[in-house]
């Protein structure tokens, strides 16, 4: 990251608008390091972003949300929360709990081995972001390590477990907890690979100079998927998993798509760079012959 140089003012909202015209995505989530580190590029990059895609805008919060951006639609503020106060506070400050009450539309937090060693810490959570009348969706995720990782956030197998059976429980009752049955029951068999999560083959990445490409998915480097945790990944696997017509899932038509896509490309690459050898040949078969000469002078003055 520190050897990436990123775009600030008028570069970076020209360059990221050029970007949406050339992938024209459904979906354009803009994340950290924060999003409101460029609060004046992003006034103006929003409105003409909504009408292209359904944009999501996730934030510590750590300086006032603009309240125009409430009235655009296609738009989803999200805010990051580090688990209750008291923790949260000591990791994101300034965007401490005092500072993000008042900017906040969703709240997504990351379940570290530590909350679920506390009895009762998720519930207590969900109950005190549930009763903030600004907050519409609660979503949670699970630490993904690197491979090979001993973070002390890791959960074990147990824990993973519990929460899981805990998150089932609440969902009961707590509607603003947006994660349904299907997708919460993912966490226990997230996808093997990369190659095989439909997220990661669904998404394309970019980093802070809007060129480096962050693989093999969003968390880069060498993600340990056994123990994946993106809410993201597990939503779209519960999407894959529903049936469409007898034995035929979603996942079918998906991974079906994605050959015959890849087998087209591999096609048209192959046609491009026959293309190109054939129109260098001509070129080079076009070149000024050596013509005759007449009277001892040739064509070009010789």
């Amino acid at each position: 990251m520190r050897s990436l140089s990123d775009f600030k003012g008028r570069e970076l909202i020209a360059r990221i608008l050029s970007l949406m015209d050339q992938y024209k995505p459904l979906h354009l989530s803009i994340v950290g390091g924060d999003p409101l580190v460029r609060y004046r590029e992003l006034d103006v990059l929003l409105p003409q972003l909504v009408t292209r895609a359904h944009i999501q805008v996730v934030t510590s919060a750590f300086r006032p949300i603009p309240l125009a951006w409430a009235a655009l639609p296609n738009l989803q503020l999200v805010v990051s929360v580090d688990g209750l106060q008291p923790e949260h506070d000591v990791r994101r400050k300034p965007a401490t709990y005092k500072r993000i009450l008042g900017n906040i539309h969703a709240v997504h937090c990351t379940i570290t081995s530590a909350m679920v060693k506390r009895s009762g810490y998720i519930p207590e959570f969900i109950d005190f972001w549930s009763a903030n009348s600004s907050v519409e969706k609660i979503w949670m995720s699970i630490f993904t390590p690197q491979r090979g990782a001993t973070n002390p956030e890791c959960l074990t197998p147990d824990e993973r477990r519990r929460v899981v059976n805990t998150l089932l429980r609440i969902r009961r009752y707590r509607n603003k907890l947006d994660m349904p049955e299907g997708m919460i029951k993912e966490f226990l068999s997230p996808p093997v690979s990369p190659d095989r999560c439909i997220f990661a083959q669904s998404t394309h990445t970019l980093s802070a100079d809007l060129r480096t490409r962050v693989e093999p998915c969003q968390f880069g480097g060498n993600p340990d998927c056994s123990r994946c945790g993106c809410i993201a990944s597990m939503g779209l696997a519960a999407v894959g998993n529903r049936k469409l017509l007898g034995p035929i899932t979603a996942e079918h038509i998906f991974w079906t798509s994605m050959a015959i896509g890849r087998k087209v490309r591999g096609i048209e690459d192959a046609a491009g760079q026959r293309f190109t050898k054939l129109r260098l040949a001509q070129s080079q078969n076009s070149q000024p012959r050596a013509l005759p000469k007449i009277l001892g002078t040739d064509f070009h003055g010789r």
